[in-house]
């Protein structure tokens, strides 16, 4: 049937789009019901802010036009969000008397830079949104809005002004009058009965369905529990008797606001404008156990100042003062939670874990600061899954298989106990590998849950574990006469004993008699010896209780009076409630400047008794009002998954010291490869991210994990090359000294006499310190040892070449001085050739000084050389001066063999030219080969190549000049005459 064939008394929705509406009403109606509606190309957005009342009075039918204004290119809010009532007639021509008497003019909307005003029957370019065929007469709609006689332009008195309560009122689970009433609103049930809308009679309220929430029931008997126990204080509000309104929320939403509204205006069907509505119906309110429904009621109970005093909704996001200013709670914000978990795991050595949620506020909220925290603590993510009970099967076994398939060994669940049942079932039906599963306190502590056993050694934090006297026995003290007034109470029962209340019921199902007795049941209601949440319950009703005291309360000459007639305004109560502060039962009750208490969890364990039955056992605590670090406590032994070892959950198995961590490239921080710390440096910690060096006179064990001193070398006379080195130099002195002994005991004889005995006596003294010189280069270098191992070397060798270069010109002057009128020998005679073995030594000499004094050797520790050892050695001090030295000792050298080699062809048996010439000739090739090989050998070696060129050196000396002359003088004496000398072969 065309749904505009014909008005009927409904409702009738006109797909959205815009139209044209004629001005004239009648013409409008005409229009309407023969759906001749002009279409419009403006684009034009529905706005319910505006409403209008249309009204067809040749008809006797009332017609209601919703529509609204709103361009699309800028999107607004009216600016009073006003709601103007337009009432259109052929006959009455202008607007309700009503309205002009509220607003004096309607001004709703600005379109265009132009305001519409609703002064006159004009009505341009409005979106028709739906028409509700309000059926009957004008009277049915004056019945309807009281407007009484504004209908008619002549006014009324406005106190008879009335509004109605068009819906009917939801019935509290239990209620009690008293001076001040406080409301509690809890989820006693988790589902929402569905209602199929006919639009032909009013629709019933929605109601709550499925099995009643035992442990709910238990939060809302403990807050009558507290109640009474509050009534019955003659300290706590003495002479005021406390209601109470507690309502079931079914965990839903809707009912959760409609359930505040009725918190906030009362149960009265009418209200007239006369009577004072700025008192709220409570004063404060407990409540929900779940975040979601806890933010729906403070959207509506933060307009009216109306404090919330939670004791299980823990969202982060209900700390912002900002958004949520009345909301308070006993239990400790997820932010607390999600760092008690984070370091939970962080404790364990579990860096590489699986997360699944719940997909509302208390899941997403919840795992969004647990993940911030883990990231902080260094721990990664395989997967973050989130699911809701009511999803379709197929999302809830992807998520079962994502757990199934995964690598990560624990799972961290961020999830409602109601939600997180369904995820279960899935897992149970194929059962995954061992998980260690970490809880929120949302799940740890249903004993339901315990069932599971692939959930056995189970970890999570707990609300503290409390006891409340007299809780038990009230909450057991049930008669059949007080179950049967309460539908709850009626629900619980039957669904406990599986029997029936009503006779009219079932007749399959057997009737309760009256001797079922609650004490014999065992399930989350009457089981008080978990008492966690309930007891957040019990401090929620104290607090709030505390908080009216300081209101209406004062203290006269030592007695307590409350004024229970002065009924305190709502900011009151909540200034007062800030500043609660006491202690109930032993247990402390305070709230920060965000409403939240100071976090104290249990650390609590899934483990499995003697008799084979899971149970909840306390092993620790996390108090966060220790100092960090210290935050955590264990008593008692963990039950794992696998047993008494903590179970492993990593991507990548630590790096042991000596190594250090490298990220695989595409993956979390937390898989990274194990490479070793390179040379001279080392890592002395477990899964180190980097190595650090050793000071620069400590290196690296093998296992690199550790810094030693580095050995410190020198040419130690331990050494062997070191002995061999001082043996060849001592066996060169020696054998200077016995050269010197022969010369000196054949003094007398021509082949000593010849070559000019007083300079070999001086050349074996200057080759005696030569080779006793080189022992100062062996042994640890200190600062004289330094400075006497260069300036000896060069002075020595200097005293001895000057000698050689000595004797080879007193060769050269002999053979010149035979020539006829030559004189020669008497310039070069034994003072001359002293003068100038003085002379070329003082230079040398003089060189040395200049350098000790500007610039001396000294011991330096060589870090460069070798990485992982210390040469200790002799610094030049300056380069120049050592070279000088050096040089100087070459110049001479040179300058001796250009002589030597002058003088070769003079006869054989009146000179030693030709061994001059071969010792100089060895003594230049030495000291040649010595340049490169000092300069290239390092540490030690540099040391032992200075000491080889100095005993190669002299060794060519003293063999090349004196060995042939000791050799004639020991076994060929015949040769040693002078006959045998001037003879010339």
């Amino acid at each position: 049937m065309d749904e505009f064939s014909e008005l009927t008394p409904a409702t009738l929705t006109i797909p959205t789009s815009s139209f044209r509406l004629s001005k004239d009403p009648a013409k409008a109606m005409t229009d309407i019901s023969s759906k001749k509606l002009i279409a419009d190309r403006r684009p034009i957005e529905i706005d319910p802010i505006s409403r209008i009342y249309l009204s067809q009075w040749s008809s006797g039918r009332v017609f209601a036009l919703r529509l609204g204004v709103k361009p699309v290119q800028r999107p607004h809010r009216c600016r009073r969000s006003t709601i103007c009532w337009l009432i259109f007639s052929s006959l009455v021509n202008k607007i309700p008397g009503y309205l002009k008497g509220h607003y004096g003019r309607c001004k709703c909307c600005r379109y265009k830079g132009r305001h519409w005003r609703f002064s006159s029957l004009t009505v341009s370019l409005m979106q028709l949104t739906s028409v509700h065929v309000v059926g009957g007469t004008l009277e049915s709609l004056k019945q309807r809005v009281e407007l009484s006689e504004d209908l008619t332009g002549a006014g009324a008195d406005s106190s008879l002004m009335k509004c109605s309560l068009q819906s009917t009122p939801r019935l509290p689970a239990f209620s009690m009058d008293g001076d001040f009433v406080i409301g509690g609103v809890f989820s006693l049930h988790y589902e929402l009965s569905s209602v199929t809308h006919n639009y032909t009679t009013k629709p019933e309220p929605s109601g709550c369905t499925g099995s009643i929430i035992a442990r709910e029931l238990r939060f809302s008997r403990t807050m009558v529990f507290a109640v009474e126990e509050i009534n019955n204080s003659s300290e706590l509000l003495p002479g005021i008797k406390l209601g109470y309104q507690i309502y079931d929320s079914c965990n839903s939403v809707p009912v959760a606001m409609q359930v505040a509204f009725q918190l906030s205006n009362g149960l009265d069907s009418s209200f007239y404008k006369s009577k004072n509505c700025s008192q709220a119906a409570v004063l404060m309110a407990v409540g929900d156990s779940g975040s979601t429904t806890s933010i729906s009621i403070l959207h509506i109970f933060g307009s009216f100042s109306i404090p919330l005093v939670s004791h299980f909704a823990t969202c982060a996001c209900l700390s912002d003062k900002q958004k949520f200013p009345t909301f308070f709670r006993t239990i400790p914000s997820d932010q607390f939670q999600a760092d008690a978990l984070a370091k939970l795991v962080k404790h364990f050595g579990w860096t590489w874990i699986g997360a699944v949620r719940s997909d509302s506020d208390y899941g997403n909220y919840g795992m969004a600061s647990f993940l911030a925290a883990a990231q902080r603590e260094g721990i990664c993510v395989e997967y973050s899954e989130s699911f809701f009970p009511t999803d379709p099967a197929s999302k809830i076994k992807r998520v079962a298989d994502v757990i199934r398939r995964s690598k990560a060994m624990v799972v961290v669940a961020f999830v409602d106990s109601g939600d997180i049942r369904v995820l279960f079932e899935e897992l149970a039906q194929n059962p995954p590998l061992p998980h260690q599963w970490v809880g929120s306190e949302g799940w740890i502590t249903d004993p339901y849950l315990m069932r599971y056993s692939f959930c056995t050694g189970a970890i999570g934090v707990a609300i503290q574990k409390s006891v409340i006297p007299g809780l038990r026995e009230s909450l057991l003290d049930l008669s059949p006469t007080q179950v049967a007034a309460s539908p709850v109470l009626t629900e619980f029962w039957e669904d406990s004993f599986k029997c029936s209340m009503n006779k009219a019921a079932d007749p399959a199902t057997k009737l309760c008699d009256g001797t079922e007795d609650i004490k014999t049941i065992k399930n989350p209601y009457t089981d008080t010896s978990q008492l966690r949440v309930t007891n957040m319950v019990y401090k929620a009703v104290y607090a709030i209780a505390h908080a009216i005291h300081n209101a209406v309360c004062w203290d006269l000459d030592f007695i307590t009076k409350c004024d229970k007639h002065g009924y305190p305004e709502s900011k009151q109560v909540l200034t007062n409630l800030k500043k609660v502060k006491f202690s109930r039962n032993g247990y402390p009750v305070s709230f920060d400047a965000n409403g939240d208490p100071v976090a104290f969890y249990e650390l609590v364990n899934w483990q499995k008794s003697e008799r084979g039955v899971t149970e909840l056992v306390t092993v620790g605590y996390y108090d966060a009002s220790l100092p960090k670090g210290q935050e955590f406590h264990t008593n008692r032994n963990i039950s794992w998954v696998n047993g008494n070892k903590v179970p492993a959950s990593v991507c990548s198995e630590s790096c042991r010291p000596g190594t250090r961590k490298v990220l695989q490239k595409g993956k979390p921080i937390c898989c990274y490869d194990c490479i070793p710390c390179p040379d001279g440096e080392i890592s002395n910690t477990t899964n180190s991210p980097d190595c650090s060096p050793c000071p620069s006179e400590s290196w690296p064990n093998a296992q690199r994990d550790a810094c030693f001193p580095k050995p410190v070398e020198f040419l130690s006379y331990d050494e062997v090359l070191a002995i061999i080195l001082a043996a060849f130099s001592v066996s060169g002195a020696c054998l200077a000294i016995i050269t010197a002994a022969i010369f000196f005991h054949h003094r007398t004889t021509p082949i000593v006499r010849a070559n000019n005995s007083e300079l070999s006596f001086l050349l074996l003294f200057s080759l005696t310190l030569c080779f006793l010189c080189s022992l100062t280069f062996i042994g640890a270098p200190s600062d004289w040892s330094c400075m006497l191992r260069h300036t000896a070397f060069g002075i020595t060798f200097v005293l001895c070449i000057s000698c050689v270069l000595g004797k080879t010109v007193v060769v050269l002057m002999a053979f010149k001085a035979t020539l006829p009128g030559s004189n020669v020998m008497k310039w070069f005679g034994p003072p001359q050739q002293r003068m100038t073995v003085v002379f070329f030594t003082f230079v040398q000499v003089l060189i040395c000084t200049v350098w000790l004094l500007l610039s001396p050797p000294f011991p330096m520790k060589n870090l460069s050389t070798y990485k992982e050892k210390i040469i200790l050695e002799c610094a030049l001090g300056s380069a120049v001066g050592f070279w000088a030295v050096l040089g100087y000792i070459g110049l001479l050298a040179v300058f001796c063999f250009v002589l030597a080699v002058l003088a070769r062809k003079l006869p054989d048996n009146f000179n030693e030219a030709k061994l001059i010439t071969f010792s100089m000739l060895i003594f230049c090739a030495v000291w040649l080969t010595f340049i490169p090989a000092y300069v290239s050998s390092p540490g030690k070696l540099t040391v032992a190549v200075e000491i080889f060129a100095i005993l190669a050196s002299s060794f060519g000396l003293i063999l090349c000049i004196f060995a042939p002359k000791c050799l004639i003088i020991l076994f060929q004496p015949e040769k040693n005459s002078k006959k045998y000398l001037m003879n010339k072969n």
